[in-house]
């Protein structure tokens, strides 16, 4: 979606500044928001891309001023209200006030290093051939989805040359709405910086993203 997370190439946001050593979490809470955030999605009521989804739906005015943690907990509040495991309400006195929603299944402690060690694939068999091969010149489809999509504003409506045909992937367009898997091609595809970025840009750049093979045409 065109929301508040989509940042690339605006202007007026600084630079970035890369934290040098940084650490893993700046604060205690951090590691329990990850930890609560991972073992809710194993219950298995929503997808990763619902997840993504979710935080990409805050109020931009919201999204920027949290942090990424932040982030990630206001956005499992939304999908446990969503799929009824806890009310405003709730969340607002701070304990449970009753209902009947059970998990799917819970994470025990036990379990944790296996199935972070396991993780969560997302490549699936694809039933048609791949439409393109390495070298192939491609054009970015250009349209402004209000739901969920992994094709950046950047790069839409751009020519670019497919370097590398990857598997087939959950098309995460259809998958974070509850609309199936739906698997594609994935593709990378290099653009040269000119075509991202225009006059002015360094002559040695050049792009790569991952792209659904529906985000692509001929160019």
């Amino acid at each position: 979606m065109n929301g508040p997370q989509d940042l690339g190439g605006q202007m007026g946001f600084g630079p970035v500044a890369p934290e040098k050593d940084e650490p893993y979490f700046h604060a205690e809470w951090e590691k329990r928001a990850l930890g609560v955030t991972l073992c809710a999605g194993a219950m298995g009521h929503w997808t990763l891309d619902e997840s993504r989804y979710t935080r990409e739906s805050l109020h931009p005015a919201d999204y920027y001023s949290s942090s990424y943690y932040e982030i990630w907990i206001k956005a499992l509040e939304t999908l446990l209200k969503r799929h009824g495991f806890i009310t405003q309400d709730e969340l607002l006195v701070g304990h449970a006030l009753g209902g009947d929603v059970r998990p799917k299944r819970v994470l025990q402690a036990e379990d944790v290093p296996a199935t972070l060690a396991r993780g969560g694939p997302c490549n699936r068999p694809v039933g048609t051939p791949a439409r393109f091969k390495a070298g192939d010149r491609v054009r970015t489809k250009n349209f402004n989805p209000e739901g969920h999509t992994r094709l950046p504003r950047y790069a839409r409506d751009k020519v670019g040359v497919i370097d590398a045909v990857r598997e087939g992937f959950v098309f995460p367009d259809t998958n974070a709405h509850g609309r199936g898997e739906h698997p594609q091609w994935v593709y990378t595809v290099v653009f040269d910086g000119r075509e991202i970025w225009g006059e002015g840009v360094d002559p040695t750049l050049s792009v790569s993203i991952d792209a659904w093979e529906s985000y692509l045409e001929p160019a």
